[in-house]
C-alpha cells in the first residue's frame, strides 16, 4: 500500500551519475512505500541562489508534513552544520548554507543533525552527506520521527542566510536583480509582479527597451518581452529563444524597470 507521506529531492547532482538513485535507495531502505518526488537535480553546480529559488517556488504546492531534502552543498565534509527545519506545513533537511532562505519566514524550529542513530552510518562519507545523512534523516522524519529526536535544538537566528540584494523603488523606477534562470533561458527577477499588476512597463538592457506583455507569443520569434511569470515575479523572455544568451546576463545582475504613467 502506498504511503500518504511525501518527500521531495532537490540537488545539483544532475542525471548522469548514480547519486540521485543511491539517495533514493537509502530512503527506500527506511520507508519503501514513501512517495518520493524529484523537484529537480539540475541546479547548476554549487549554485545556492538557484536552489533557494527552486525550493521557494516548490514549497507551497505540497501537502502538510511534506519533507523536502535539499542538497546543494559546496561545504560538504567541512564545518557547516547539517540541519532540519520545521516549517508551517512541512520540513526541510539540508546543509546550513542558506539555500532555505526563501522559506525561512515559515520556520518554526530547527535542529542540528547530531543524532547518528538516524544517519545511514555513524561515520558518513566526507563527500556524500546526501546519501549518508540528509536522505536517511528525511526518510525518518517522513515516518513520523519527531524533530527533537534528530539532534540538538538550535536558534533560528543562528541559521545562515544568503546575503541577497533587495529591490529599490524610486517613484516610477524599480531596480532589481536576476534571481533565477530557468531551462528556457528566461531571466527571472526579484521584482514582484504585484508591483506592476494592471500597468505597463519597460526594462532596458544594454540599450534595448523591452516592453511588457502578458504572454510570450505577443512578440515575434526572437524578440524579447517582459511579463509576470507563473511564479509571480517579473521575468524577461525571448519568444522561442533564450534571454540569458541573447542579453548575456546571469545571476545577481541588475535590471531596471520603469513603470509607465
Amino acid at each position: 500500500m502506498t504511503s500518504d507521506r511525501f518527500l521531495t529531492l532537490l540537488t545539483d547532482f544532475g542525471d548522469r551519475d548514480v547519486y540521485v538513485g543511491v539517495m533514493k535507495g537509502a530512503i527506500a531502505q527506511i520507508e519503501p512505500q514513501l512517495n518520493v518526488i524529484d523537484l529537480t537535480h539540475r541546479i547548476p553546480p554549487q549554485n545556492l541562489l538557484a536552489a533557494r529559488f527552486a525550493l521557494l517556488n516548490a514549497y507551497p504546492y505540497f501537502p502538510m508534513n511534506t519533507v523536502h531534502v535539499a542538497v546543494v552543498d559546496p561545504g560538504v565534509g567541512g564545518s557547516r552544520r547539517g540541519i532540519a527545519i520545521q516549517l508551517q506545513n512541512g520540513y526541510v533537511v539540508c546543509p546550513d548554507n542558506g539555500l532555505y532562505s526563501g522559506i525561512l519566514d515559515f520556520a518554526i524550529a530547527a535542529v542540528e543533525l547530531t543524532n547518528t542513530q538516524y544517519w545511514r552510518v555513524p561515520n558518513p562519507s566526507n563527500t556524500f552527506h546526501g546519501r549518508d545523512i540528509f536522505a536517511p534523516v528525511g526518510a525518518h522524519l517522513s515516518t513520523g520521527i519527531p524533530l527533537e529526536k534528530l539532534g540538538q535544538r538550535i536558534d533560528l537566528e543562528s541559521l545562515v542566510r544568503l546575503d541577497l540584494p533587495v529591490i529599490e523603488i524610486n517613484q516610477a523606477q524599480i531596480t532589481g536583480y536576476i534571481q533565477y534562470i530557468d531551462h528556457f533561458g528566461n531571466l527571472i527577477t526579484n521584482i514582484p509582479g504585484a508591483l506592476v499588476e494592471g500597468k505597463s512597463w519597460q526594462i532596458i538592457i544594454k540599450n534595448i527597451e523591452i516592453n511588457s506583455g502578458r504572454t510570450y507569443s505577443e512578440v515575434n520569434q526572437g524578440k524579447a518581452v517582459t511579463l509576470i511569470g507563473s511564479h509571480g515575479w517579473i521575468e524577461i523572455a525571448v519568444n522561442s529563444g533564450s534571454a540569458a544568451k541573447q542579453f548575456q546576463l546571469t545571476w545577481e545582475d541588475t535590471v531596471q524597470l520603469t513603470i509607465n504613467d
